[in-house]
């Protein structure tokens, strides 16, 4: 789209830019270039087809030059729009957290399953990035109270933004720290729930990623090792401390390597180990209950 004194519609608009990302082989143009030009004008996807006839103003026309060059060089849609859906929210993302993924969203309904019949459960969400999963348990489940935390500042700042725009800062609490560290120790044996989308993915698979992934979201929210279950092994060890006896550890993990987390899992002492198949029928999430002492 060059700049000009040619009336643009959105209709060529929509177009244009389809048939530009399908040339840079975006496997998804169409979804692509009705983002963009959503992002670019403010109106909705149904907006979209309804105004096929309007006119783009000389500023929407820049800015969709500017996000469909930023699509061609493959940079993911919701890093140039600024946001991405997770559940029945719509949270803020940006380089270099992780962006949410629809498989993630499984995790949360193991967590809001296990709570369902607790007055004030306490959930830990451990390696929270954008706090998507904290924001939608402590919306889905508001009796709730929740400790998000990340290593990255980065991402514990957009995490707090989520929270407030999500309206739900009385209760979540974002802390920057290694994974259990910040949680006050008075809350140790009280939690209901930990889960956790941990970095998960082992190191030979690293560069097999797709270029959208590996060249713009951050190593240190996808790498998890030689067979992907470096940080999870911590998890084991750190859940024991905070979860009450029954309580749920709910983690999300690479599909080749559930197996063995859950042998791991039960060599720990964990009991009810299961796995539980994402959106896709692919192994996600691997569930596990702390026993109570004694048994």
């Amino acid at each position: 789209m060059t700049r000009t004194d040619k009336v643009w519609t959105v209709k060529e608009a929509l177009d244009w830019t389809r048939d530009y990302l399908e040339r840079k082989e975006d496997a998804s143009a169409l979804l692509s270039a009705r983002a963009l030009l959503s992002h670019a004008t403010g109106l909705s996807h149904l907006e979209l087809y309804t105004m096929f006839d309007r006119p783009l103003s000389m500023g929407e026309r820049d800015i969709l030059r500017d996000v469909v060059a930023r699509r061609g060089r493959g940079e993911p849609i919701q890093y140039i729009c600024g946001t991405a859906p997770f559940r029945h929210l719509t949270v803020k993302v940006r380089p270099p957290v992780l962006i949410p993924r629809p498989e993630t969203e499984i995790l949360v309904d193991e967590v809001l399953r296990h709570i369902a019949c607790e007055e004030a459960p306490i959930v830990a969400d451990i390696g929270c990035g954008s706090g998507c999963i904290a924001c939608s348990v402590a919306t889905e489940a508001p009796a709730s109270t929740l400790w998000a935390t990340d290593i990255s500042f980065d991402a514990c700042h957009l995490a707090r933004e989520n929270v407030a725009a999500c309206g739900v800062e009385g209760s979540v609490s974002v802390v920057e720290c290694d994974l259990d560290a910040g949680i006050p120790s008075d809350l140790r044996g009280r939690f209901s729930a930990i889960a956790s989308n941990p970095p998960y993915i082992p190191d030979a698979v690293m560069e097999t990623l797709p270029a959208e992934v590996k060249d713009h979201e951050s190593p240190l929210a996808l790498a998890g090792g030689a067979d992907g279950l470096d940080v999870f092994r911590r998890l084991l060890a750190c859940a024991h401390t905070w979860l009450q006896p029954g309580g749920l550890l709910a983690v999300e993990l690479y599909e080749e390597s559930l197996d063995a987390a859950s042998s791991l899992a039960e060599e720990q002492g964990y009991e009810d180990v299961g796995i539980v198949d994402d959106l896709a029928g692919r192994p996600r999430i691997l569930c596990a209950i702390h026993r109570e002492e004694g048994r």
